[in-house]
């Protein structure tokens, strides 16, 4: 022993500092760095692909509280899909806004104006004057509805470039599409582009909001109603327009019926039917080209069975087949909620009470008596009476069904022709019925070869971006969600406008408003702020 103690080796990388802790073995931190990387991949895997079910589960719950303990969903614990058409035809079952809680959130969504949007009027006199109207604007004879949406398709795929793939959001493509067909349904003549901008504008502001992707914006929507207010002062509407309504009011119903949930569904129904060919090529190869002779399976027929009034089994032709089971996959309505006005005997044991807000799940009862539910068939309509099946894209006949129920599919057809005379689509995204990603595609330009290996890899790019997106939509959905219900219930605009007729006093919201100082509904829209 020399007295100074045992020697101490010390790591140069621990800067020589005495007493330094020893360095982890190679192995151990290797196996640590391997344990995070293994982690951090689990969690990339995860979380896209349980996160966005479970904010939509828990965004489903939000809304299901607004209701309380009244809502009866049917589908449903309660009742089943064999009870679903026996409720829904029910004429008790005709309630559509007053008394439920859900209805102040959907008024939210719809204004200005849903105190005579056709949807939310009550049954009466004014809602029958108001159908009429909404009918007599939808008539017209079949070949002439295909080939106007047919021409309006044209003229906006025309601006896209011919000679080169393009990346679109199929909604956002459609709806310029189906502004002009409905100012063309509405005021007979071209749609010009500031009408179109408008009323785009006003549709992705609703659509936007009604998916929980975005807040809404009341002085968007206003400038449509300004503009509509015009139109009606200098007597361009061609149609004879609801007696019972006043000149805002009737602008209210055309920028709802028309401007709002016609051009919203039909951009939604087009997305949905274009990302099913985008993601099916075998279906997308046996439509030919777009042109009626190329439809193989053509064997007659006038329209879909959602498009006839019998929904008979007589064999229908291609597209209309898998235009029938895109609507039974994706179906547009997802919850469709009507209050009972007196109690409906379900059976002899069973009873709903009045006053029940009936909460009728389409996509379930969509899925329920079809095999293999969750594949995409359309020859499962080969031969099939659609009347005899759970199949109801545009509602039950005895409970104000759509009325675009015609339409619709007279237009779709008209739409996808034009589309396939243009382009091929391919898509990598996940295809959901609330289709919050607007539905993202390629268009790759009929006629000219591309690349496939580039093809290819922008299918990848977009499967990776749209997982990506996926998350932080669904949490940025829950936020949006979770204030819109909030201030909707802060607004009540239905509770209000229903305690105004019966010469109550407003609870909240509307009474006080500027230009309504009584809260008579009169005077600057309460939502809009439109004078």
């Amino acid at each position: 022993m020399n007295g100074r103690g045992p020697a101490v080796r010390t790591s140069g990388r621990a800067g020589g500092r005495t007493g330094a802790p020893a360095r982890p073995s190679a192995p151990g931190a290797r196996r640590r760095r391997a344990a995070a990387l293994a982690l951090t991949a689990g969690a990339l895997w995860a979380v896209p692909r349980y996160l966005p079910p479970a904010v939509v589960s828990l965004r489903k719950r939000i809304f299901a509280e607004v209701n309380g303990d009244r809502e009866v969903t049917v589908p449903g614990p309660r009742f089943g899909a064999d009870a679903f058409a026996r409720i829904y035809s029910d004429p008790a079952a005709g309630g559509r806004s007053e008394g439920a809680g859900l209805s102040d959130l959907f008024w939210y969504w719809l204004a200005p104006g849903p105190e005579v949007h056709q949807e939310h009027l009550e049954n009466g006199p004014r809602y029958e004057e108001v159908a009429r109207t909404t009918r007599a604007i939808l008539a017209g004879p079949s070949r002439d509805v295909e080939e106007r949406a047919r021409r309006c398709a044209a003229r906006v795929l025309d601006d896209l470039p011919r000679e080169q793939v393009s990346w679109v959001r199929l909604r956002d493509l459609m709806m310029p599409v189906w502004a002009e067909f409905a100012y063309e349904l509405v005021f007979d003549e071209p749609c010009p582009p500031h009408a179109r901008r408008l009323i785009v504008a006003n549709a992705d502001d609703v659509i936007t909001a009604l998916k929980c992707t975005g807040l809404r914006h009341p002085r968007r929507r206003a400038r449509l109603t300004r503009y509509l207010l015009r139109r009606l002062a200098a007597g361009d509407v061609p149609h004879a327009l609801p007696a019972s309504l006043s000149r805002r009011e009737c602008a209210y119903y055309l920028q709802g019926t028309f401007f709002n949930t016609a051009v919203v569904q039909l951009s939604e129904a087009m997305a949905h039917l274009l990302l099913v060919l985008a993601q099916h090529p075998e279906v997308q190869d046996r439509l030919g080209g777009g042109d009626p002779e190329h439809d193989r399976d053509r064997a007659g027929g006038a329209g879909t069975g959602a498009g006839t009034e019998d929904g008979g089994a007589a064999e229908r032709p291609y597209l209309d087949r898998v235009l029938e089971e895109t609507f039974r996959l994706y179906p547009l309505f997802g919850i469709a909620h009507r209050i009972a006005t007196d109690d409906i005997a379900v059976d002899e044991h069973t009873t709903v009470p009045r006053g029940t807000v009936l909460c009728f799940d389409y996509a379930a009862y969509e899925q329920s008596g079809f095999a293999d539910p969750e594949v995409f068939d359309p020859d499962r309509w080969r031969g099939v009476a659609v009347k005899d099946t759970r199949h109801i894209p545009f509602g039950i006949a005895a409970n104000r069904p759509c009325p675009a129920w015609r339409v619709a599919p007279l237009a779709m057809r008209g739409a996808t022709r034009a589309v396939l005379d243009r382009f091929r689509l391919r898509s990598s995204v996940r295809h959901t019925r609330s289709l919050p990603h607007r539905a993202p595609c390629l268009l790759l330009p009929a006629g000219h070869r591309v690349s496939e290996p580039g093809v290819r890899a922008r299918l990848s790019a977009m499967r990776v971006r749209d997982r990506t997106e996926d998350v932080w939509r669904s949490v940025a959905q829950l936020a949006f969600g979770a204030w819109m219900v909030h201030d909707a219930r802060r607004l009540g605009l239905c509770r209000n406008h229903f305690a105004r007729e019966r010469g109550a006093r407003p609870a909240t919201g509307t009474a006080g408003t500027p230009g309504d100082p009584a809260g008579t509904g009169r005077g600057r829209c309460p939502v809009s702020g439109a004078g």
